[in-house]
């Protein structure tokens, strides 16, 4: 049997007042995931770690099984191994964000989903007027770069910017965790501050400004962390050719540590316009050799971010139909059966416009398994499904357990 979990990255949310009660994903027409879950098998999965704080990486690594308090870096490293950034001993990765700031004010941490194109030009801007021997800036995607210390202590607090929309920016500057660490915080706050000095009047800026656009004024350095050490899902599991899909670097690096190759789809933008139909493609594509495939859709946090309850439950039914739709109706007649998981990584809930840790639901789907009594998927319906509440690598082995 084959193996595709499509996961929308923060679909889960809570009620919203002006969706009657609701959540996005109740609210949303979903006929495809309802039909899954109302012919599989559902429960609810903890994705975040006591001690750990609800980011993407933390979510997805968990989804996959790693044990999070023995592998886990810091989602720079991530974003690293995703663009080809091979670190070296004593070397330390940061993600970089560029973040619009006005005033003193952190607006987003987004800069408006500024293109790549534009950051490309400024984080090359960077590094030619910040970069040395001991600091190196590479280029992402959009808004989520790449710092590179050569040396410096990771032992650092800092904040993450999509956590803190619309609050003061300098109390969420970097801190050092233990005296060590001081020099280094020092250094990325100098950098941050400079950063805004040179990019206030850089001429991407200027443009954006006079287009109405939010301007990326100002680098913000964070989850930092070394090369980690991780085995791939071959190794844990003993699955054959793996993929996987995302237009967002740190689900790509996860894949690269986790041995999955890295697929490019494109269109794939991270955000509600994204090409769902290209990604499910893909996947399609991919599961004819391979045996496992992990696709992700970034647009449903995004949407979350931006506090926009419309455009997250069209997040969810775009999924839905432009995405799920297709993989199951091609699938559900190949001879060799495909299972199919849906979930989100964590909630992104609208009101607060962040991450949380509240477990997520899923949903298992393997042709000829015996359903349990849910028909509908949601935060709420999954909680009667057959696996109850599951933690660490309980989903993944139940997904690969045929």
């Amino acid at each position: 049997m084959k193996h595709i979990i499509i996961l929308g990255d923060g679909m889960a949310d809570e009620p919203i007042e002006e969706l009657g009660g609701k959540t996005p994903l109740q609210y949303a027409h979903t006929p495809y995931m309802d039909k899954l879950a109302a012919m599989g098998q559902t429960g609810l999965l903890q994705t975040v770690a006591p001690g750990f704080h609800p980011g993407s990486e933390v979510a997805n690594m968990a989804v996959l099984g790693y044990d999070l308090p023995k592998v886990y870096e810091g989602r720079g490293v991530l974003e690293a191994a995703s663009i080809g950034v091979e670190l070296q001993p004593g070397e330390i990765a940061l993600r970089c964000n560029l973040v619009c700031i006005e005033g003193e004010i952190l607006k987003n941490h987004s800069s408006g989903h500024i293109t790549t194109e534009e950051a490309d030009e400024l984080i090359r801007f960077l590094n030619e007027k910040l970069g040395s021997e001991q600091v190196k800036f590479y280029t992402g995607v959009s808004y989520r770069h790449l710092l590179v210390l050569k040396t410096g202590d990771k032992r650092l607090n800092c904040t993450p910017p999509h956590d803190v929309p619309l609050h003061p920016f300098r109390p969420l500057m970097v801190k050092a965790e233990v005296p060590e660490a001081e020099e280094t915080a020092g250094l990325l706050n100098d950098l941050i501050l400079k950063s805004q000095e040179l990019l206030k009047d850089h001429p991407v800026n200027k443009r954006r400004i006079a287009l109405g656009k939010d301007a990326a004024n100002s680098i913000w350095p964070w989850s930092p962390g070394s090369r980690p050490a991780m085995d791939t899902m071959q190794q844990m599991y003993g699955i054959g050719n793996a993929s996987v899909i995302s237009a967002v670097d740190l689900i790509r690096g996860i894949g690269v540590y986790a041995g999955l190759k890295v697929i490019q789809v494109e269109g794939a933008t991270g955000l509600y316009d994204t090409n769902y139909e290209g990604k499910a493609e893909a996947a399609l594509e991919a599961l004819k050799t391979d045996d496992f495939v992990y696709l992700h859709v970034e647009a449903s946090d995004e949407a979350g971010h931006e506090g926009d309850v419309n455009l997250k439950v069209k997040t969810i039914e775009y999924l839905d139909q432009r995405a799920i739709r297709i993989i199951y109706e091609a699938t559900k007649d190949w001879k060799e059966p495909v299972a199919i998981a849906v979930l989100p990584d964590h909630p992104t809930p609208c009101v607060i416009r962040t991450h949380t840790n509240a477990p997520v639901p899923f949903l298992i789907y393997k042709p000829g398994a015996t359903p349990d009594p849910v028909q509908v998927f949601d935060e709420f319906s999954v909680k009667d499904g057959k696996y109850g509440l599951l933690k660490e690598d309980e989903f993944i082995k139940a997904f690969f357990n045929d």
